[in-house]
């Protein structure tokens, strides 16, 4: 395959999250041809320093990429302007990246879905991002991928004529919003997106990806999605910025390559109902959110 993207890895100061998620990636068909990128952010105070000294070690021994290159902050950026400054410069040079953060393990076929994608569509302004990950959908009718709006960031890809247009000022998002809009961002509002943008512009969260999915939208822009997730997230354990201690959005990862892609550029309605039925009865009845919650406070207890 030509014209392979770089990766961006975005390190931090969780080592064994690191471990499982280069040795996974490492496994994918195209490590050996691909460049990887880490990014590793300074420590946010002495009590982080010793964890990130332990993830720079590992990082420092990786193999099995084409070439590996390693970008160490002393300061601590923080993870929503460590991934914007090191998509921008990957994009800058190479025109096109490839995402992912420390707490994701991949199919083998992940590296090869991305760069089929990147080079399917690079061309087609309305098909804006290329995530890797999706909900834990019931539904066997869906294709192998389709396209949808929001964007999903366990996972991503994107080109330099897309991200281009990413936004970062919250106010300039957010007074291109009415109400129909609003509604359509949060999929028929059964999605916190809207609650997501008023909590960064209070300050609540530093969210780079829901900044992005908002610059997308308002493009009428495109995300490509699988049917059935080639990546999990395994930081859902109070060690990570976003993280719960809840299962609802552990997936069963892909087998089996992707070897079918859409080709009409417009979002799947059949896609969009499933999915926003799930998004709608993710959280299951009252009493299976009152044992999340607690099985979350205990974890969060017992992990300090």
């Amino acid at each position: 395959m030509q014209n392979l993207a770089p990766i961006a890895l975005f390190v931090y100061n969780r080592p064994r999250h690191t471990e499982r998620t280069l040795k996974f990636l490492q496994q994918n068909e195209l490590a050996a041809e691909s460049r990887l990128f880490i990014f590793s952010d300074g420590a946010k105070n002495p009590h982080d320093e010793d964890k990130v000294a332990e993830v720079r070690s590992i990082i420092k021994k990786i193999e099995g990429f084409k070439s590996v290159k390693i970008f160490e902050k002393k300061e601590n950026s923080g993870l929503a302007n460590a991934v914007i400054a090191g998509v921008t410069k990957l994009i800058d040079d190479y025109g096109q990246v490839i995402v992912f953060e420390d707490d994701l393990v991949t199919s083998p076929h992940t590296l090869t879905y991305f760069n089929e994608a990147l080079n399917r569509y690079r061309n087609e302004d309305k098909v804006m991002h290329i995530g890797a990950y999706m909900y834990p959908l019931k539904t066997k009718n869906l294709p192998q991928s389709f396209f949808f709006r929001a964007a999903t960031s366990w996972g991503w890809a994107t080109w330099g004529r897309a991200w281009k247009n990413f936004e970062p000022d919250i106010d300039t998002l957010i007074s291109q919003f009415d109400h129909k809009k609003k509604a359509a961002f949060s999929i028929d509002n059964t999605m916190n997106f809207w609650k997501q943008m008023q909590e960064f512009k209070k300050g609540k969260n530093n969210s780079w990806a829901i900044r992005w999915y908002a610059s997308i939208f308002l493009k009428g822009g495109l995300t490509l999605n699988p049917s059935q997730s080639l990546v999990n997230n395994i930081g859902h354990d109070g060690t990570g910025v976003h993280s719960g201690i809840n299962d609802i959005y552990n997936v069963a990862i892909n087998p089996k390559p992707i070897t079918q892609f859409p080709t009409v550029i417009e979002e799947d309605k059949t896609a969009y109902e499933v999915i926003k039925a799930f998004l709608a009865n993710r959280k299951g009845s009252i009493a299976k959110r009152i044992r999340r919650f607690v099985n979350e406070k205990l974890s969060q207890y017992f992990s300090k």
